[in-house]
């Protein structure tokens, strides 16, 4: 089990580095997070459910189809103090976080039933923590570190981040602090991070292995590669603007989920994608807005109206841009929408942003599935994925973007420049986004992009493991797994 000595050191990149480094030693590995916070989430390929996207990433390094059971809990923010609770994939309830404690006895049933699945089918299991064990105030109840690694005596290995600074408070300090028998757990250490030699913290290494007992298993130099592996949050998102002249511009909603639509524009280099933070004016010189889906749309539109982001989208329709809504942002772009049964918040009606002539209802029905589909307009077939409530449905309609086997997808206005889909995921096809934006003018405004995002990911992955291989004892890393697999 991997876990941090702090939040963001790095722990879900570490197991997709990891399963590829065991995946091309011929093991079968299974990554697993007990439970984890995350609007970004995926559709499995075991029936429709729904999982972090951090372990759909970590199963592809694997070579492996994604499961409910790899992360059987799954907690979705849906205001500052309340989440959706997704078990084994399927929505259980939404909970404030006073009342979650009270469900952690039986969810440590369900994620301790998915490790067992696990477990057989593989010859290693990866396990990611999430935040840090040092957070002793969270430990009764636990099912996300040190409850689960004692419920199932799996090894761990806490990872610091030497870039924030504190690495070695980080380590010793989260000894310091949790329980001996915890701490009896922890088999060794990760430094994560570090920018230049690594010899130079050969003293601070040697001080944390005297002060904790525990192994070392290495320095890790800072990964230049990150970026090009999909993000986890919304913010690793802001640090992949490109300099191309096709101009994509993002607001960062409040609530912000499924944004893997991005991550292969941010990455394409003839196109320059600005995420826009909240205080901010939509640059007025956009040439696509995409509107990205939210797991609170009544609340997000009135936070992108706070921001006065739908003055701007009226001044960048009106000078030529274009406006594509996904989930979430494509029941925005409609006339209205209502939530009668106050599945998101508080019940009623919220007029949207009037550049889709289409209603969303909210329903308590949630639609979760991966799609094939074809782009009406350029006859292009594309893959994706749906997470949503709502239907949707008006004028617009009859201007589908996309055909599901005869069923229409999206809308699109009557002048052609607001779109809207509930599908996800649609840029990761190289065919389809190329050929989506350059009918909306992309090659023309820079040239063509044979920039292939899926070949990179996976060229990617296969360097992050190549620099786990040269820089972390990965043997001593199996060999405490045996050792507690045989315990």
């Amino acid at each position: 089990m991997i876990q941090g000595a702090g939040s963001n050191v790095g722990k879900s990149m570490l197991v997709a580095g990891l399963a590829r480094v065991f995946a091309r030693r011929g093991l079968r590995v299974r990554p697993f997070k007990p439970q984890n916070m995350s609007n970004n989430a995926a559709v499995t390929d075991d029936g429709g459910g729904e999982i972090g996207r951090a372990q759909a990433l970590q199963a592809r390094a694997a070579g492996v189809a994604t499961s409910i059971h790899m992360n059987p809990v799954l907690l979705k923010p849906e205001s500052e103090t309340g989440a959706q609770v997704i078990v084994q994939g399927q929505r259980l309830t939404t909970a404030r976080a006073r009342d979650y404690a009270r469900l952690k006895p039986q969810l440590l049933a369900s994620v301790r039933e998915s490790f067992a699945i696990l477990r057989r089918e593989a010859d290693l299991v990866l396990v990611e923590g999430a935040g840090s064990p040092a957070e002793i105030n969270l430990r009764a109840g636990d099912i996300a570190n040190m409850g689960f690694a004692q419920a199932e005596r799996v090894p761990v290995v806490l990872v610091g981040d030497i870039d924030r600074g504190g690495v070695i408070a980080q380590i010793v300090g989260t000894q310091a602090v949790i329980d001996p028998q915890d701490a009896a757990l922890i088999k060794g250490f990760l430094i994560n991070k570090f920018r230049g030699d690594p010899r130079l913290f050969d003293d601070g290494y040697a001080a944390i292995t005297d002060r904790t007992g525990w192994r070392g298993f290495g320095v890790l130099p800072w990964f230049a590669r990150a970026h090009e592996l999909p993000a986890e949050d919304a913010l690793d998102i802001a640090a992949k603007r490109g300099d191309g002249a096709f101009r994509i511009v993002v607001p960062r909603l409040s609530r912000i989920a499924n944004f893997d639509d991005l991550d292969p524009l941010a990455l394409d280099p003839a196109l320059s994608v600005e995420v826009v933070a909240p205080g901010r004016p939509l640059p007025l010189d956009a040439d696509l807005v995409i509107i990205p889906g939210s797991k609170s749309t009544r609340g997000d539109l009135a936070f992108f109206r706070e921001q006065g982001w739908d003055i701007d989208l009226a001044a960048i329709l009106r000078r030529g841009g274009r406006v594509l809504g996904l989930c979430g942002g494509y029941q925005m772009l409609g006339r209205s929408i209502a939530d009668p049964e106050g599945i998101e918040g508080p019940a009623g009606t919220s007029p949207g942003l009037g550049h889709l002539a289409i209603d969303t209802v909210m329903r308590h029905d949630k639609h979760v599935t991966q799609v094939r589909a074809r782009h009406i307009a350029s006859d292009t077939p594309v893959s994706g994925y749906e997470i949503h409530i709502g239907e949707s449905d008006g004028p617009d309609r009859a201007r589908p973007l996309f055909d599901r086997d005869g069923t229409p997808e999206g809308a699109v206005s009557a002048d052609g420049r607001a779109m809207g889909s509930y599908l996800h995921g649609l840029f990761g096809e190289d065919a389809f986004r190329r050929t989506f934006l350059n009918r909306i003018g992309a090659q023309a405004s820079g040239r063509a992009s044979d920039f292939a995002y899926e070949a990179q990911v996976d060229a990617a992955l296969d360097a992050l493991a190549d620099h786990l291989e040269a820089h972390c004892d990965c043997d001593g890393l199996l060999t405490i797994a045996q050792a507690g697999a045989a315990g």
